[in-house]
């Protein structure tokens, strides 16, 4: 049995303990005011790798770049819109007039360091190739996701990592709005969670909800429009920042994603709002970016820090030309980079956005972006409250 003196120690250390755990909590406390006094915060920090991807071959060239996903092996693989969206005199050596150059095919993927390393993609036998392809995604299967947001795209394909025609859900021209069961709306975005085997489809360009189908069969499960309610293809009008917030999505619904905690992300693009749900569809909360954005709108894409708690999140704004910073608890922005232009680092219609394990951040660009790009984790530091500019690498 312990004397009173050992007792009376322990306790004594036991009391210092819990005063330094209080007094380092107060200190972390003190410390965020102080930094968000002087106009900084704790968040990621970024520099954009401006001699990343390498050149392509061919004399290819890309189009709008509209889908990008990175693999469980950090290949990153991107769809874009080739051909169709190059002017003339970018693809001579296409048209038979001149040496230089050519639309790369749809389906792109360079490995970690930038190679390309495979590339397919467009019309073939057995099914209907988008219009407009838009959205790419490889599921924990190793299966690719592809959707359309063409005038007639009503459906979803699905393929092998090279190129294998596996199945298609939906019909070209056949979309009956945002209560059909059988065919979807100009889809946006895939997702498939490879806890459920479930597929969530940000439906879309005409159709106003998310689908959640079965990722084997296709058919669809269930779906939901804004907070949760069924959806309305109802004519909202213009976007009014100052109006009460709409009931129902506006187009496009243009992202969906699903967190380690099985909470469900929704990017309502021209609502300038990004809404949370359940698995179910039940409405969690909603936050608004850049609420005064017109035109376009401010919530592009999202992708989720790789920490397990993914404790944030990364918004692309293509209207504003930036990457937002969000803390993933609070849905409150910390920071922002980007600026609009060509140079690395800027862009020019931020379109899609996707980390890889080691908390890289890669972007695509639509519009005559036309571009992909990394920008490099460089872990947790001191940054601008705000907007950071562009995040060009540090001098040594």
């Amino acid at each position: 049995m312990k004397s009173f003196q050992e007792r009376r120690s322990f306790y004594v250390a036991g009391a210092v303990l819990a005063l330094v755990i209080a007094l380092g909590a107060c200190q972390a406390v003190l410390q965020t005011k102080v930094d968000a006094q002087a106009g900084t915060v704790q968040a990621p920090m970024f520099e954009v790798n401006p001699l990343w991807p390498k050149p392509l071959p061919n004399h290819w060239l890309l189009g709008a770049a509209i889908g990008i996903w990175v693999d469980e092996q950090d290949n990153v693989w991107i769809i874009h819109r080739s051909s169709a969206t190059l002017n003339d005199n970018e693809k001579a050596l296409e048209l038979k007039v001149g040496e230089c150059c050519r639309g790369a095919p749809p389906v792109l993927v360079f490995d970690p360091a930038g190679n390309l390393i495979r590339f397919w993609g467009g019309p073939g036998q057995g099914y209907e190739w988008p219009e407009s392809n838009h959205g790419i995604h490889i599921d924990y299967k190793g299966n690719v996701w592809i959707g359309g947001n063409g005038m007639k795209d009503a459906h979803i394909l699905k393929f092998t990592k090279d190129g294998k025609f596996l199945m298609q859900m939906g019909r070209s021209g056949k979309n009956a709005g945002s209560n059909d069961l059988e065919n979807f709306g100009r889809v946006a975005k895939i997702w498939v969670d490879p806890k459920t085997n479930e597929a969530y489809v940000a439906d879309g360009y005409l159709n106003k909800r998310v689908a959640v189908l079965d990722a084997d069969t296709g058919k669809i499960k269930r779906y939901w429009g804004a907070y949760g309610n069924k959806p309305d293809d109802a004519d909202l009008g213009k976007y009014d920042p100052n109006a009460p917030p709409a009931k129902q999505f506006r187009n496009p619904v243009h992202c969906v994603e699903r967190s380690n905690d099985g909470l469900v992300y929704v990017c309502d693009r021209q609502a300038d709002r990004v809404q949370v749900f359940r698995a179910d569809g039940t409405f969690v909360k909603e936050a608004f970016y850049a609420k005064n954005t017109l035109g376009s709108g401010s919530a592009w894409d999202i992708a989720f820090s790789k920490d397990a708690q993914q404790r944030y999140i990364f918004l692309a704004d293509g209207t504003n030309e930036k990457v937002r910073v969000v803390l993933r608890e609070t849905l409150e922005e910390l920071t922002n980079f980007g600026d609009g232009g060509r140079q690395p680092g800027q862009f020019f219609g931020v379109h899609s956005i996707a980390t890889d394990s080691k908390g890289n951040i890669y972007t695509t660009e639509t519009y005559e972006g036309k571009r992909l790009q990394k920008f490099v984790y460089k872990g947790i530091g001191t940054v601008v409250a705000g907007d950071q500019g562009v995040p060009w690498p540090r001098s040594k």
